[in-house]
């Protein structure tokens, strides 16, 4: 099947790979001429594990290909995806929805023959019928139905999501869209992947119902944390006791800064927005996402209580700060509004990430920028762990003490042992669980 990809970001350029892989003949288009000729190049934009070499696998199979002519991209295609980004629109919460209308005005000129129009960007209830309604006034004489086909793609682990999902949501109307579509995901179908088959309206709203959930459960853990916190709980054995019911689900249950990323933000926020204009708001999603704004403060409250209510001429080492491990994704990570408190605050700030830095300097001025974790580390008053990457996860905690000047550590992911710090000698703080003091630990300087 022949298959056009509108958008290289990384919905975009997942799928399009993904496809390819799957046996599709894939162009992937953008307007953005130098990120067409990085991938035509081998260059891969973004950091996810293993996309490179799919990407690779499949150029070099014919299969996959880049361009910048959306229209010859189009004509001739079984199925045209529209995987824009749709951000928050600046000053009013609504989905920005311009490159989606835009992508499909543009792609109307090219229709040749029947073609089934996809959105698979993120995008509020209604849209699919508005861009029907576009692609109907540029083309009367255009055979074409429109289907909406969500994306579930985690940041860090998108190929597996997309080659082994937990279903696959495909909204029209259209039986000869179903049919395209059942013949694009049967790969998918043999593996016997639910395929939930709906209308436009519902694959809409099914997809900002999840992230909606999933949003929920984080900020729900979150605050059972600080409740854990208050009473001499310990919010990991709260989180599997309650994670082992099946009708709650032990994932999302993970304590932590608050959640980030390209997707629950932007995403919870247009369900409010849609909410409200239907009438029908949504008060629990509110409350999430005024929680979750919230907390993201009080990490670096939490930060500088640790280090006895000041940190004015500290020099706290900050490690990752990526909204999560495994992407290079800095939108609305927890750092962004951590690390500027923390400076305003009056500390001198050495962060170091894996992935991250390059655009993390974009965003971040006057943060010093480090080689590596002991580099960060060293001659620090402080520890704050920010991003659970892996190799943070494993650091040599006596080395850690002979490199930092203080003993102070605060660990945002719960990524140690609370006895195993104590032992080290470190003024350990973590979320949710019951701390202990440190013992006596001679320190060779």
């Amino acid at each position: 099947m022949r298959i056009a990809m509108i958008g290289t970001g990384y919905v975009g350029l997942v799928s399009g790979a993904c496809f390819s892989e799957l046996g599709g003949t894939t162009i992937c288009v953008d307007k953005d001429a130098d990120k067409i000729a990085r991938l035509s190049q081998g260059e891969i934009p973004i950091f996810e594990p293993g996309l490179d070499d799919l990407v690779q696998k499949n150029v070099q199979a014919g299969r996959l290909s880049f361009s910048l002519d959306l229209q010859s991209a189009v004509a001739g295609a079984d199925a045209v995806f529209i995987a824009v980004g749709t951000p928050s629109r600046r000053g009013d919460g609504y989905a920005d929805l311009s490159y989606v209308f835009g992508a499909a005005e543009e792609l109307a000129r090219g229709l040749d023959g029947y073609t089934v129009v996809v959105t698979k960007s993120t995008v509020p209830v209604g849209t699919g019928r508005e861009v029907e309604r576009i692609i109907r006034k540029a083309r009367p004489d255009a055979d074409f139905d429109v289907a909406s086909n969500p994306e579930f793609l985690r940041e860090g682990s998108a190929i597996g999501d997309f080659m082994r999902p937990d279903r696959v949501v495909i909204g029209t109307e259209s039986e000869r869209a179903r049919e395209i579509l059942r013949r694009l995901y049967r790969p998918l179908y043999l593996i016997e992947t639910p395929i939930v088959m709906t209308t436009l309206e519902t694959a809409e709203l099914t997809k900002y119902a999840a992230n909606a959930f999933l949003a929920t459960k984080i900020t729900f853990i979150n605050e059972m944390a600080d409740l854990c916190e208050r009473v001499g709980a310990d919010v990991h054995d709260v989180a599997r006791g309650i994670g082992l019911d099946g009708r709650i689900g032990k994932k999302f249950l993970h304590p932590g800064p608050g959640y980030g990323g390209s997707c629950f933000p932007k995403d919870t926020l247009a369900l409010v927005r849609t909410a409200q204009d239907a009438g029908s708001p949504v008060r629990i999603v509110e409350t999430v996402v005024e929680i979750n704004d919230r907390r993201k403060k009080q990490m670096a409250e939490r930060i500088i209580a640790a280090c006895g209510g000041s940190v004015a001429g500290r020099t706290i080492a900050v490690l990752g700060v990526t909204f999560k491990p495994n992407t290079d994704d800095m939108r609305d990570s927890p750092s962004l509004d951590i690390l500027p408190a923390l400076q305003a605050a009056g500390a001198t700030v050495r962060a170091y990430d894996p992935e991250g830095m390059s655009e993390a300097k974009r965003l971040l001025s006057g943060i010093h920028w480090c080689q590596d974790a002991s580099d960060a580390l060293t001659g620090a008053d402080a520890m704050a762990l920010l991003t659970e990457w892996n190799e943070f996860r494993a650091l040599d905690l006596s080395r850690v003490r002979r490199l930092m000047r203080g003993n102070v550590i605060v660990d945002l992911r719960n990524v140690y042992s609370p006895n195993d710090m104590a032992a080290a000698g470190f003024e350990y703080s973590s979320i949710g669980r019951p701390g202990r003091r440190p013992a006596a630990v001679e320190v060779d300087q």
